[in-house]
């Protein structure tokens, strides 16, 4: 299982990938996904839903969920900010292929774009390194 190092990592195993992007008025944009081990934990994904697109949601909301063959799981904010996209890959007006989380978690199987409310929320989310750890 693999934990890239630029990325930071909930409790909830939401990743947070902080771009160079910024919106108009300044605000840092973020890319979130589910980790490694969610998406193994979870098994084959089967659909993605995120209605929350234009909505501005604190840290630890709800934003979207996940549904595996056999659970369905609530997608949270890493941290508070501006849902701005979600991945039309995965989508089933778009791609239609929720599995790309499973084979690219970190990658193609990104979830929502956001625009940061505050950056300084970061600091409460695990380095991969720790998470790693907390998750064995």
């Amino acid at each position: 299982m693999k934990f890239p190092e630029d990325l930071l990592y909930s409790e909830d195993h939401e990743w947070l990938r902080l771009t160079q992007e910024k919106t108009p008025d300044g605000r840092r944009i973020g890319i979130v996904g589910i980790s490694d081990f969610a998406q193994s934990e979870l098994g084959e994904l089967v659909y993605v839903e995120v209605e929350t697109v234009g909505e501005t949601l604190g840290s630890h909301a709800v934003f979207g969920t996940l549904e595996a063959v056999k659970t369905t799981s609530d997608l949270f904010m890493p941290v508070g900010g501006e849902v701005l996209a979600f991945n039309p890959a995965l989508d089933e007006k778009g791609g239609d292929n929720p599995a790309l989380i499973n084979s690219d978690p970190y990658g193609e199987g990104w979830i929502i774009r956001i625009a940061v409310s505050d950056e300084s929320e970061t600091a409460h989310l695990m380095k991969a390194d720790t998470y790693a750890a907390k998750v064995g």
